[in-house]
């Protein structure tokens, strides 16, 4: 006989006994209520009584009268589990999207702007210096290919590798500006040894190194963060209640069932101190989190100022037409100083003495047009994509400590604040009486409703704990335009602060070029060296290709 099949009282009447059923008593209630709300959550109907039976058999509800058996409250228990999870996941789901959806956002960006930025170069300059710049284009090409690679996480050292670039494209320059040479390696090689002091490029590469240098770590960094957050966020919304917790959560959300109250939610403050025992853990990473988030916004703030990666990539290809301008104006000067300290290098074999200036010498190119620049990386702008995200950011602070209220000011938990008396308390339709702990671990030594061992501290939430530290200390770095991979790297572009390095409005340009006589040379190949000059900033200087071309022209 099931369990659940209510007792009989015997009564002697003439002669016969009369069986009444304890639903007489006025204890046994029907279970209609809690059937119908039992079945709603797809369970079988089967097994639930159809009127209350003594519960000793229950295990965690109070041994009363229920219309639990013990195969409902093991049921009841595990759907309290997956409700919990469920909940805890939904709430947390606005930081996880902001994180997931500004991530992809933001990297979708910095990758479009450095391939607009690589195609603009690329297409202004065979345009302009045509076949030439194509026979070196891969000093151009590698500089793009080491920034991507950087963005993406790569081992690279901005500063080595634009100094490495700009070593580059001296080399190729000194030569094309000295054809009539032949330059071995060990020759360039000490060539490149005179760039600091010649300064060839003018003040170019110096405020170039400092601007790429801070924005490439602020951006990248940034994106990092945005991959921690999310990854974190992620994690901590996936919670594995305790026994303890379990426990709790099927007394606080199902046994109002096995009461014969499947109406009557719990109390607000009861629901609070069980989420805060759920959530302990949870609630002490909100303190490394708050630290977090107030990084970011530090380095989103930096992403809007003088570390905005749009205003360095955008007019970059402009930049290093200047430094080839400058590097052509004072040819003479650098070679002059070169020669004298390397030597007098050996003449190239096929050169003629012939002179004769090529038809298109003094050709003037088609000014450089804003309006041609490609569209913005995005279909936005930094500045839009940082003041979206810092709204999104500063909502997320506080959030895993939050937690606890959030849920539990859902009207599908709890009979809100303004149901104090007619709540489900753990025991009985009443108000609740215990006090609120306060958040975090050590905190829930005395809470009423959830046992939490305060001495065993998640490990997982540890490890999350150090990962959001760790990227703190990233941001916090990039905020100073230091990159915690090549902290030892040269001051120039490091130091502290926005008032730190030199940004174009600051900084004076300053041409330091020793004015030592260059070597000899015929009269007329000097008076067409002074006058491949460019004019302007439009011609984007190296008109020293029809320097190249001229000699050709003379060798013939």
């Amino acid at each position: 006989m099931p369990s659940w099949i209510p007792a009989v009282i015997l009564l002697p009447l003439s002669g016969w006994l009369l069986s009444l059923p304890v639903a007489a008593d006025v204890k046994a209630r029907s279970c209609g209520e809690v059937r119908q709300a039992y079945g709603a959550k797809g369970f079988s109907l089967a097994d639930i009584p159809y009127q209350e039976i003594a519960g000793e058999h229950l295990r965690i509800c109070p041994q009363e009268y229920t219309c639990c058996t013990t195969d409902m409250e093991d049921k009841l228990s595990q759907q309290s589990k997956l409700e919990f999870e469920n909940l805890v996941e939904e709430t947390s789901h606005f930081v996880r999207t902001t994180f997931v959806s500004r991530h992809k956002k933001f990297d979708e960006f910095f990758r479009e702007l450095l391939e607009n930025a690589e195609k603009s170069l690329n297409d202004m300059f065979v345009r302009t210096y045509g076949m030439l710049y194509m026979q070196n284009s891969e000093v151009f090409q590698d500089l793009f290919t080491e920034l991507k690679r950087y963005y993406t996480g790569g081992n690279v050292n901005l500063e080595e590798m634009l100094n490495d670039f700009w070593a580059r494209l001296l080399e190729r320059m000194f030569q094309l500006i000295n054809p009539q040479y032949h330059f071995n390696e060990d020759y360039l090689e000490c060539v490149s040894k005179y760039a600091d002091q010649l300064k060839p490029f003018g003040d170019v590469p110096r405020k170039l190194k400092i601007q790429v240098t801070r924005a490439f770590i602020a951006a990248r960094t940034f994106v990092q963060g945005l991959t921690v957050g999310r990854e974190v966020a992620n994690r901590v919304s996936k919670v594995s209640p305790t026994p303890g917790c379990i426990r709790a959560l099927m007394k606080m959300l199902y046994c109002p069932y096995c009461r014969g109250l499947p109406a009557v939610r719990p109390c607000n403050n009861y629901c609070l101190n069980v989420m805060k025992g759920c959530l302990a853990n949870q609630a002490d990473l909100d303190t490394e989190w708050n630290l977090f988030i107030d990084a970011m916004l530090l380095v989103a703030e930096r992403l809007e100022g003088p570390f905005n990666i749009e205003s360095v990539m955008d007019p970059i290809d402009v930049k290093i037409s200047e430094a080839i301008m400058n590097m052509q104006e004072n040819s003479m000067q650098v070679s002059a100083k070169v020669f004298q300290g390397c030597g007098q290098p050996k003449p190239a074999p096929a050169l003629r003495s012939a002179r004769s200036a090529p038809e298109n010498f003094n050709t003037r190119f088609r000014p450089y047009n804003p309006e041609e620049r490609p569209t913005t990386a995005a279909g936005t702008s930094l500045d839009r994509l940082v003041t979206d995200i810092k709204e999104k950011l500063k909502l997320s602070k506080k959030v895993w400590s939050a937690l606890p209220y959030t849920i539990c000011k859902d009207d599908r938990v709890t009979a809100g604040t303004s149901n104090e008396e007619e709540c489900w308390n753990g025991h009985s339709k009443a108000r609740y009486l215990p006090e609120i702990m306060n958040d975090g671990l050590t905190n829930q030594i005395n809470n009423p409703e959830v046992e939490v061992d305060i001495t065993r501290p998640d490990t997982f939430i540890r490890q999350q704990i150090m990962a959001l530290r760790v990227m703190t200390n990233k941001l916090k770095n990039a905020y100073n335009g230091n990159d915690v991979n090549f902290q030892d790297t040269s001051d120039e572009s490091s130091g502290s602060g926005s008032g730190s390095g030199c940004m174009d409005d600051v900084c004076p340009t300053e041409f330091e070029f020793v004015t030592t006589e260059a070597p000899a040379v015929d009269p007329d190949r000097r008076e067409e060296d002074s006058s491949a000059a460019p004019l302007g900033h439009g011609l984007l200087s190296w008109s020293l290709v029809f320097v190249v071309l001229a000699l050709q022209r003379l060798c013939r």
